[in-house]
């Protein structure tokens, strides 16, 4: 049991390592090719789009776990979606190139789904997909939600 603990520590001090070195490179190599303004404009310009296209995707989500729900079953994939959509909403607030990459991946709902079989392979769409009816009702939280538009 230890071992596995140290050996997960291990992994995210290697994430923690590398992933900014990386980052580091990736920006140091981009701004010597199209310029350091350029590098900055292009980190900005992927954070704001890459989040407008992280809610559009969340809101899709959120309809589709409804529609689920609507159907009688337990929206399962439509949480970890949830989830991996703001991760890589996450992602692309982080300056870098690299980390816009994996949350551009994490916003695509073919990559996701993908991505989400890769790190997760007991995962299984329909062996997922329960009644609502066998849950407990007294277990059951109502949400309302509010979706609002500014123009």
């Amino acid at each position: 049991m230890q071992i596995q603990i140290a050996k997960q520590m291990n992994v995210v001090l290697l994430f923690i390592i590398v992933i900014p070195l990386t980052e580091i490179y990736l920006m140091i190599e981009i701004g010597g090719a199209i310029g350091a303004l350029n590098t900055i404009f292009l980190i900005f310009f992927t954070a704001i789009t890459g989040i407008y296209f992280a809610q559009l995707e969340g809101l899709s989500t959120i309809r589709s776990a409804f529609d689920q729900i609507k159907k009688d079953e337990i929206p399962v994939y439509e949480i970890i979606s949830g989830a991996a959509l703001a991760f890589a909403a996450l992602l692309l607030i982080i300056p870098g190139f690299l980390t816009d990459i994996i949350g551009f991946l994490l916003i695509i709902p073919f990559t996701r789904k993908k991505l989400i079989k890769i790190i997760s392979p007991k995962f299984d769409i329909k062996r997922t997909k329960k009644k609502l009816s066998k849950v407990n009702p007294k277990k059951l939280i109502q949400i309302t939600i509010i979706e609002l538009v500014i123009k």
